[in-house]
């Protein structure tokens, strides 16, 4: 018998906000979730007018306030099954907390709050109720990403040495906060999105790249956070050199100022025994240089295991692609694959059986505090004109 769908309450989205749209599609890709109710918007009357013009029907919310407490109220099976937060960063913490308190899981955008103390908090509470809380850090969602994790954490590169971890956008090199982007205005904004802008929004992003593929830390970091468009109060660049918990080293950088460059996420490993490179912008395949060799290209759909490099392969990695090779997916699907992934853990919560948030599928809650930490971090040593910090 088919299980019911998850339904899934949404916590901002109205007014046009981009990340809702790719997070109610992956929502509703399965058919095993859905958006039943929202509270779009910080006014009442347009958080109702949005509710009533959302794409389906859904009920709406005066605020999330008023969600979360009427929620509350019902049994699972009856209420939310999951809390979604697309809000701008600084309506992150109070939201997720009091869903929590609730009892009511959590995917929140990230970065997970705007102060270290927050995402403390956050984490505090998660372990304590032991409630489900994924991050959406949306990149660890392509099926390339989890070959990349299998292929460096087995070993297959050797010794990591070296990671060029970036995020490049060039959408912030005019100011768009003064052309009426929405989404330009709040970035900008040290009260809306904390202390940096290019660090925070895609820094972050580079960051959890590295960690989730090579399952290193960083130790300290120095860090140059610039701010080359006049008038900005907060970073449109962004450059860390780090030590990794190897010993190894790293560049994490991100640029929201670079002219022709879209959505540039990428990272290239060197190992002693062969280097990585995989790019966003082309998510299906992954390069594999070793020495003495051929460029080898694994394409997702088309790997194979024990192939004279790679060797066995887990059975839950090659049951991940929903569609064959030269199908391409891409950024829908990675936002569809947490969701998959996180939905797991809620179903699981539900039944009161074990559940493990791991970091292995879906960013949890400390990779979101790490990620919080690394921009304090940061922002201490760019500070002290880029001077070694440990990292928080």
């Amino acid at each position: 018998m088919a299980q019911r769908p998850l339904a899934v309450g949404l916590i901002g989205g109205g007014g046009g906000a981009f990340i809702a749209q790719p997070h109610q599609r992956a929502i509703h890709f399965d058919g095993t979730r859905r958006v039943v109710c929202a509270a779009l918007h910080p006014d009442p009357v347009i958080a109702m007018k949005e509710a009533e013009n959302w794409p389906y029907p859904i009920q709406g919310y005066r605020s999330y306030d008023e969600m979360i407490a009427d929620q509350a109220k019902k049994p699972i099976g009856e209420r939310i099954d999951y809390a979604l937060i697309v809000t701008p960063n600084h309506v992150h913490f109070d939201p997720a907390m009091k869903c929590i308190q609730a009892g009511i899981p959590v995917f929140c955008e990230k970065p997970l709050t705007v102060t270290l103390d927050e995402s403390d908090q956050l984490v505090k509470a998660v372990r304590t109720k032991k409630v489900p809380f994924g991050v959406a850090h949306t990149y660890l969602g392509h099926w390339t990403s989890r070959l990349s994790r299998h292929i460096v954490r087995s070993g297959l590169l050797g010794e990591v040495r070296w990671v060029d971890s970036y995020y490049i956008q060039g959408w912030l090199a005019v100011r768009a906060e003064d052309m009426g982007s929405m989404q330009a205005e709040w970035r900008v904004d040290p009260k809306r999105a904390g202390g940096s802008c290019c660090g925070g929004d895609i820094g972050t992003h580079a960051l959890m790249q590295l960690r989730f593929v090579t399952g290193l830390e960083i130790k300290r970091l120095q860090a140059h956070m610039e701010t080359f468009v006049k008038g900005r109060q907060l970073d449109d660049h962004f450059t860390t050199y780090c030590e990794l918990s190897n010993g190894g080293k790293a560049l994490v950088r991100a640029s929201q100022i670079a002219i022709g460059h879209k959505n540039d996420l990428g990272i290239e490993i060197n190992g002693t025994k062969g280097s990585l490179i995989w790019r966003q912008e082309e998510p299906e395949s992954i390069t594999i240089l070793l020495p003495g060799q051929p460029d080898r290209v694994y394409w997702r759909g088309e790997v194979k295991a024990n192939d004279g490099f790679l060797g066995d392969l887990p059975a839950d990695l090659m049951a991940e692609p929903t569609i064959p090779s030269g199908h391409p997916e891409a950024f829908h699907d990675a936002f569809a694959r947490l969701h998959r992934c996180f939905e797991a853990d809620v179903r699981a919560y539900n039944a009161g059986k074990e559940w493990k948030d791991d970091g292995s599928k879906y960013a949890n809650v400390e990779d979101g505090r790490t990620g919080i930490a690394f921009i304090a971090t940061a922002i201490e040593s760019s500070q002290q004109n880029g001077a070694w910090v440990a990292m928080k």
